[in-house]
């Protein structure tokens, strides 16, 4: 019988130091919660369907992602479709609650779950409730890896509440991996000096147009063999889509972004290569970055992701890129 060989994007590669593997290519779920517009069940389904047989195996939810809709259909996925759940792996993230209420139609960007809405919550207790409350939501067991998400304005709850709830729960076997989530490397390189994580997950802060992280936080993940997801590779839409509704930091995109993001992508015309592929594949030329988190909200994105994941990117293109960021500092 002739052996099966992966895809370089399905290798499972360790999560640092802690047991846990992940596919070098994740599927972030926040598209399926509705990020932007909504999308329905059947097409949620299909999605997550196509990223399976692609040979993705590591998915991220999150109860912010359609206030709780991106987890339920994750967990739907997994429990009710035949997949074994021992072959992939799963995270969520803590430090919001959702309670019932009245949101509003599109807020942060979410057209969810209606009668629900978002309170931040770092607390001990909290944590124990959020994760409870994913559990049963989504059906599922366990997770493998649970995430601090974005503490920006909440430091002292996260560190002092959140991270020992999240560590208490690793030592007793509850969860195998323990993280932050956020948009910015400030925040997230001190949670890596000073507490003990297994991996970071850092969006839009590393990537063509933002290579912020690599100056402080990169580095400390890699002293401390803190494992480095990267999402938010597109930089929340401008990279993949250049036209006039383009997003950057899930807002429109600022001439100046535009701009930057043009040049680059007639760098990356010149040497016939996707602007979108460059984006995807840039993360892991970083010794210190463990996968990237892709998001997708239909089965054909998934089929264009994958291609932009196996696109032959010569090396005169990376240089000519690497050129193009030295030339704009």
């Amino acid at each position: 019988m002739a052996s099966t060989v992966r895809p370089w994007y399905a290798e499972r590669v360790p999560l640092g130091r802690s047991g846990v593997t992940v596919s070098c290519l994740g599927l972030g779920t926040a598209p399926l919660g509705g990020l932007f517009s909504a999308v329905g069940d059947r097409e949620a389904a299909a999605t997550l369907e196509a990223a399976w047989a692609a040979g993705i195996r590591y998915f991220d939810t999150a109860p912010h992602y359609g206030a709780g809709l991106a987890e339920r259909r994750l967990g739907t996925f997994l429990t009710g479709t035949g997949h074994p759940r021992s072959e992939c792996t799963v995270s969520t993230k803590v430090g919001r609650l959702l309670v019932p209420g009245d949101p509003i139609l599109g807020e942060e960007n979410f057209h969810g779950e209606p009668g629900l809405v978002r309170i931040r919550d770092y607390s001990t207790e909290g944590v124990y409730r959020s994760l409870a409350e994913s559990l049963e939501r989504s059906g599922l067991d366990a997770f493998d890896i649970v995430l601090i998400h974005d503490p920006d304005d909440n430091w002292k709850e996260a560190v002092t509440g959140a991270y020992p709830a999240l560590a208490r729960l690793r030592a007793e076997g509850a969860v195998r991996a323990i993280g932050v989530g956020m948009n910015q490397t400030a925040m997230l390189t001190r949670f890596v000096t000073e507490t003990d994580l297994d991996c970071v997950l850092v969006a839009g802060r590393y990537s063509l147009l933002d290579r912020s992280a690599a100056d402080e936080l990169l580095p400390a993940c890699a002293e401390r063999e803190v494992a480095v997801l990267v999402g938010g590779v597109f930089n929340s839409g401008i990279l993949a889509n250049l036209g006039a509704d383009a997003t950057y930091d899930y807002a429109p995109a600022p001439e100046a972004v535009r701009c930057h993001a043009l040049a680059l992508s007639e760098r990356c015309a010149a040497h016939g290569v996707a602007l979108a592929a460059a984006a995807l594949q840039f993360p892991l030329r970083h010794p210190a970055v463990t996968g990237v988190v892709v998001g997708a909200r239909s089965a054909q994105e998934i089929t264009v992701n994958v291609a932009h994941a196996t696109a032959t990117i010569p090396e005169e293109l990376w240089a000519a890129l690497d050129a193009l960021e030295q030339d704009g500092r």
